[in-house]
């Protein structure tokens, strides 16, 4: 058995794991029986004995009694039980036991695996964010690209509205860019901190074998990172890929060359419920039916009609007068359309829309209908179509603010889309009104 002074200092190392279990297992060891302590007794001289051993050699003994460790002799045959090495015994048993040890083999590779789980996730999410601000990168570049090509178009006196509009892009890329930034900082942090929390699980899992009682690390709990997303991404390239040449049109209209589409019905396929203005560019609806005849362009359905201008290629912007009209439905529709029957208005039956009910509630067609919250009624609306990039926006031609986007827009032909509907009893009928530039440039009654 080792000193007093061995002991203590064997008791300081204890706590700090840095003691194998052969010298504390040596320590609790009684020097007579060579065994682990059974009921651990400490002499006056501090050194300890199962209470048995020290009995038994006492009781050998023919004269004064004695520590078989030290030999220092005691008046009388006195010890103390030791509650504390008693407890520490128990312990080396327990945690000697190989169903303690596989116990916690099992814990220490559920954490780790726990851990590397939760890192590789994280790595996960880092790589699509960096993907995604690539994505914004090159977004970027490219509606730069296109926002010069614009202004360049309008020459030297929109240098000024250039720059602002370009100002606001920057602004904008640079808030998601500082966003996206702040959440890979807050994924690397998270990931050293499992690294740090790895190399401690494999530290203590390096100990099992020859360590005193090993415990799970226990780690502060982070709160879980979610993966991001770029909120309204579409809506931000939308309005940069947006005619920006008619964004600034109320400022410098005369200077906008080309103007809008100059649109005007098509009379092969307006709904026999309808009649066209003489010219062709005004619509309302007929409380009579007029007679027709057979053509597979016509609607006969729906009171629906085309205009008489196509197109699958290029960049494409109108402007429909609704007034103050309670209820319509415009847009694009494919050349293939089905016009023999009544279907819902989605691009997945070839019609890129916006309708208005009620007089308030506004839709984008989509199954099922997305709800627009347009706070101001517009007279006008500005339907842009980029057939390269797919797009098929709308806008509030007052203001130039954009209402919806369709990023899936049509590949093959398409037409302008209208619809007046048909108004309730007692309603004042109002026309649809296809605007041509620069004598329509009024508000709309």
């Amino acid at each position: 058995m080792a000193s007093s002074s061995r002991n203590s200092g064997n008791s300081r190392n204890s706590g700090n794991s840095g003691v194998s279990k052969a010298t504390l297992r040596e320590d609790l060891t009684c020097c007579i029986c060579y065994e682990l302590f059974t009921e651990p007794v400490m002499l006056g001289c501090m050194h300890h004995f199962c209470k048995r051993c020290i009995s038994t050699y006492w009781r050998s003994l023919r004269g004064p009694v004695s520590c078989p460790q030290c030999r220092q002799e005691f008046p009388n045959k006195h010890f103390q039980t030791n509650y504390l090495v008693a407890g520490l015994v128990e312990k080396v048993k327990a945690t000697s036991s190989n169903g303690y040890l596989k116990n916690l083999q099992r814990q220490l590779k559920n954490s780790l695996d726990s851990q590397k789980s939760r890192k590789e996730e994280f790595i996960t999410m880092i790589r699509k964010d960096e993907e995604q601000m690539d994505t914004i990168r090159k977004a970027g570049a490219a509606l730069r690209d296109r926002i010069h090509s614009d202004f360049q178009a309008l020459h030297h006196f929109l240098q000024v509205e250039e720059a602002v509009v370009l100002e606001q892009l920057q602004r904008e890329q640079e808030v998601m860019e500082q966003s996206l930034q702040r959440h890979l900082e807050d994924l690397h942090t998270a990931v050293r901190e499992l690294e740090e929390n790895l190399n401690t699980i494999q530290q203590a899992a390096g100990t099992i074998s020859g360590s005193l009682m090993v415990e799970v690390p226990e780690f502060n709990s982070r709160p879980q990172i979610q993966a991001m997303t770029i909120p309204d991404f579409d809506e931000f390239c939308s309005k940069y890929i947006a005619p920006l040449q008619y964004t600034v049109w109320r400022k410098m209209f005369q200077s906008l060359k080309p103007g809008p589409l100059p649109l005007t019905f098509d009379d092969d396929t307006v709904h026999p419920s309808l009649l066209l203005s003489p010219d062709q560019t005004q619509v309302f609806e007929n409380v009579v039916i007029q007679p027709y005849q057979h053509n597979p362009k016509r609607f006969v359905q729906c009171v629906n009609v085309l205009a008489a201008q196509g197109f699958q290629t290029g960049r494409h912007y109108w402007e429909v007068g609704v007034g103050i009209k309670p209820k319509w439905d415009l847009g694009v529709a494919l050349e293939t359309v089905d016009r023999q029957t009544r279907v819902k208005l989605c691009p997945e039956n070839g019609y890129w829309t916006l309708r208005l009910r009620n007089g308030r509630d506004y839709s984008a067609g989509t199954q099922p209908w997305t709800s627009l919250p347009v706070t101001s009624r517009p007279q006008r609306i500005g339907v842009f179509v980029d057939c390269e990039e797919r797009r098929v926006s709308f806008y509030s031609a007052d203001d130039m603010r954009l209402l919806y986007s369709f990023s899936n827009g049509p590949r093959a032909k398409a037409f302008p889309f209208f619809s007046p509907c048909l108004s309730e009893p007692g309603q004042k009928v109002h026309p649809l009104r296809l605007l041509h530039f620069p004598s329509n440039l009024i508000t709309e009654n």
